[in-house]
C-alpha cells in the first residue's frame, strides 16, 4: 500500500510537471522572440516603443545640429580657419589611431616611445602642406625682401628639410628598439606608417581642394554629410532589408534613400552656392580678405529649351543652369556609391579590432574618425576630378611666371628675361 501510494505520489507530481514543461517552455521562448525582434533595426515593425532607441537618436541629432552650425561659422571665417579646422581634425583622428593599439604596459617600458609617432606624423604634415601652400606662402611674403629670400630658400631645400626630419626618426626608432620588445615595436611603427598613408595623406588633399576654392570642398563634404543624414533617416524610419553583414544597421531603404536625396541636394546646393565669390574664386596667397575674381564659364548661368512633351506638362518653357551642376551630380553620384565604402571599410577594420567606435568626442557618433571615414574617400575624389576634369590642362601666363619666381635665382631670371627678349625680336624681325 506505502509503496503503491508513493507511485501514485510521484505520477501525480513528477509526470505532471514534466507534460507541461514543453508548453511553459515553448511559451516563453516566443514571447523572447517577440521581444527581441522588436527591438532589431530590420524587424517587422518599423517603429517600436524603444526609449533607449529614440534617446539615442536625440543625443544624435543634438550633435548634428551643433556640428553643422560650427562648421557654416568657420566656412564664413575663410579659408585660413577651414585649413585650420582641417588639420585640428587630423591631429583627433590620430590621436584616436594611435590610441586603438596602445598598450600601457609596453609603453611603459618604452618611455618616448610614443612621441616617435607624432614626430613623423608632423614631418608628414610639414612635406605635405609644404607643397600644396608653397606658392600660396611666396605670394603671401612677396612684398618683403627679407621673409622672400627666406621662403624661398626654405621652399628650395623643402624636401630635404622633410628627408633629414624623417630620416631623424627613423634612426630615432632604431636606437630605442628594446630586446623583448620588437614585435610591439615594428607593429607600431607599421601602424604609425599606415595612419599616415590611409588617412593623413587622403585628408590632406581637403585643403588642395579648399584653395581650389571653397566650393570644391563645401559642396563634397556637404554631399557626403546629407547623405549619411538621409540614410540614417530613411533607415530608422524604413529600414527593413539588411545592407552588408559589416553594418548590419545599414539597410537598402536608407542607401537608396539616401542615394536619391543626395543626387537632388548636389544639383540644387551647386546653383545655390556657384553664385558667391567667396566660394568661387580660387585663394592665390594666405591672406583673409575678401575676394574678387571672374567666377568663370562654370559659375555663369545658360539657358536651356525644355523637349516640348516636358514643357507641356510645365509652367515654364526653359530652364537657367550652372554648368558646374553637372559635374555636381558626377560628385553626387559618387557621395552615393562609392563613399559609403569608405564606412563600410572603417566598420570591418572596428570588428577587426573589437570595438564600438574610434572614440567618444562626438555624443551619438562615437569619435572624429567615424564622421570623416567617407570624407577622406570623398576628398580624393573631389581633388582628382576637379583637376582631370576642371581645371584646364594647358599652361597659364600666371602658373609659369610662378614657377620662374620661385624656382629660378634672380641671376637665372635675368638670364631667362635676356633670352625671351632675343627671341621675341627675332619673331619681330622674321614677321
Amino acid at each position: 500500500k506505502t509503496e503503491n501510494v508513493s507511485n501514485m505520489h510521484k505520477e501525480n507530481t513528477g509526470d505532471a510537471p514534466s507534460a507541461h514543461t514543453p508548453r511553459v517552455r515553448h511559451h516563453r521562448k516566443r514571447n523572447t522572440d517577440v521581444v527581441a525582434g522588436a527591438g532589431k533595426p530590420n524587424g517587422s515593425h518599423l517603429l517600436v516603443n524603444d526609449s533607449s532607441k529614440y534617446k539615442s537618436f536625440l543625443v544624435r541629432a543634438y550633435s548634428t545640429v551643433w556640428m553643422i552650425g560650427g562648421f557654416a561659422l568657420i566656412v564664413y571665417l575663410g579659408h585660413l580657419y577651414i585649413t585650420a579646422m582641417v588639420v585640428i581634425i587630423q591631429i583627433f583622428m590620430a590621436r584616436e589611431l594611435f590610441n586603438l593599439l596602445r598598450r600601457t604596459h609596453e609603453d611603459k617600458q618604452l618611455p618616448g616611445f610614443r612621441l616617435l609617432n607624432w614626430h613623423f606624423f608632423f614631418t608628414a604634415m610639414l612635406f605635405v602642406y609644404g607643397r600644396i601652400l608653397s606658392q600660396r606662402l611666396v605670394n603671401t611674403v612677396t612684398p618683403d625682401k627679407v621673409l622672400y629670400r627666406l621662403v624661398t630658400s626654405l621652399i628650395k631645400y623643402h624636401m630635404a628639410i622633410c628627408y633629414s626630419l624623417y630620416i631623424s626618426g627613423f634612426v630615432w626608432f632604431i636606437l630605442t628598439l628594446k630586446k623583448k620588445m620588437y614585435k610591439y615595436q615594428f607593429s607600431q611603427y607599421a601602424w604609425t606608417h599606415m595612419i599616415l598613408i590611409v588617412v593623413f595623406t587622403q585628408s590632406s588633399f581637403t585643403v588642395a581642394n579648399i584653395f581650389e576654392g571653397i566650393f570644391w570642398f563645401l559642396l563634397p563634404a556637404s554631399l557626403i554629410v546629407i547623405n549619411d543624414i538621409f540614410a540614417y533617416i530613411c533607415g530608422f524610419f524604413f529600414g527593413r532589408t539588411p545592407l552588408i553583414k559589416l553594418s548590419p544597421k545599414k539597410t537598402w531603404e536608407g542607401f537608396i534613400g539616401a542615394s536619391i536625396t543626395t543626387m537632388i541636394s548636389a544639383f540644387l546646393l551647386a546653383n545655390i552656392m556657384g553664385r558667391f565669390l567667396w566660394l568661387t574664386c580660387p585663394r592665390e596667397d594666405l591672406s583673409t580678405g575678401w575676394l574678387q575674381c571672374d567666377p568663370g564659364p562654370l559659375f555663369k548661368q545658360e539657358t536651356h529649351a525644355l523637349p516640348g512633351w516636358i514643357s507641356n506638362w510645365l509652367p515654364w518653357k526653359e530652364i537657367s543652369v550652372l554648368p558646374v551642376q553637372w559635374h555636381a551630380l558626377c560628385l553626387g553620384l559618387f557621395a552615393s556609391i562609392i563613399a559609403p565604402f569608405g564606412g563600410f571599410f572603417a566598420s570591418g577594420f572596428k570588428r577587426a579590432f573589437k570595438v564600438k567606435d574610434f572614440g567618444d568626442s562626438i555624443p551619438g557618433h562615437g569619435g572624429i574618425t567615424d564622421r570623416m571615414d567617407c570624407q577622406m574617400v570623398m576628398a580624393v575624389f573631389a581633388y582628382i576630378y576637379h583637376q582631370s576634369f576642371v581645371v584646364p590642362q594647358s599652361l597659364s601666363v600666371d602658373k609659369l611666371l610662378n614657377q620662374i619666381i620661385t624656382n629660378l635665382t634672380l641671376e637665372e631670371q635675368q638670364a631667362l628675361f635676356m633670352k625671351l627678349g632675343q627671341v621675341l625680336q627675332e619673331k619681330v624681325i622674321g614677321s
